[in-house]
């Protein structure tokens, strides 16, 4: 998901208060969950991205729906509302999720493969590369993608390793069509 800059102020923002508060581990237990809930429904997504529905509304909807957040979380949902930035609320917890984690020293590392991988395979996967520094903790997201043929894609931060199949058999025809 490509997070936009104003997620990033707003998550900027956030942090900023709640390293203020010493609230910062509450808030990061929160912003996972409403990423979680806006990542689980396109509904909620197409209400909030929806111009015509009035604000008040849509700040209504939030408090039902978030209303076992804390007052700082609801409050910050209301102020993204206001401002007419909802449709970026995903995107700002998102944030807040990835500031924390790089400051607490967490990878978020996803992994696709064509296959489901073991959890021997994937450690071997991770001595394999220098991009995983096994000494800290990590965040692994895998996903399966049949296209890639065999083989691994590796991201960690914005870093990347494509050693896939199909990469592999491109390159070759690449190679193949200069010559």
């Amino acid at each position: 998901m490509l997070i936009s800059k104003v997620a990033k102020r707003y998550a900027q923002g956030l942090l900023d208060f709640t390293q203020e508060s010493n609230t910062t581990s509450s808030m990061l237990s929160e912003m996972k969950d409403v990423a979680k809930i806006m990542d689980s429904s396109k509904e909620l997504n197409q209400f909030f991205a929806t111009p015509f529905i009035d604000g008040r509304q849509k700040i209504s909807t939030a408090k039902e729906i978030f209303k076992s957040l804390s007052p700082t979380a609801n409050n910050l949902i209301t102020l993204v509302i206001r401002q007419g930035r909802e449709k970026h609320l995903q995107g700002i917890a998102q944030q807040f999720i990835n500031k924390v984690e790089d400051m607490q020293g967490v990878q978020r590392i996803t992994l696709t493969s064509a296959v489901e991988l073991s959890h021997q395979t994937i450690e071997q996967i991770f001595k394999a590369t220098s991009l995983v520094n096994l000494n800290n903790k990590f965040d692994l997201k895998t996903i399966i993608n049949p296209e890639i043929l065999g083989g691994y894609i590796i991201r960690v931060g914005d870093q990347q390793v494509d050693a896939s199949i199909k990469t592999k058999l491109s390159n070759v025809r690449k190679e193949l069509r200069k010559n």
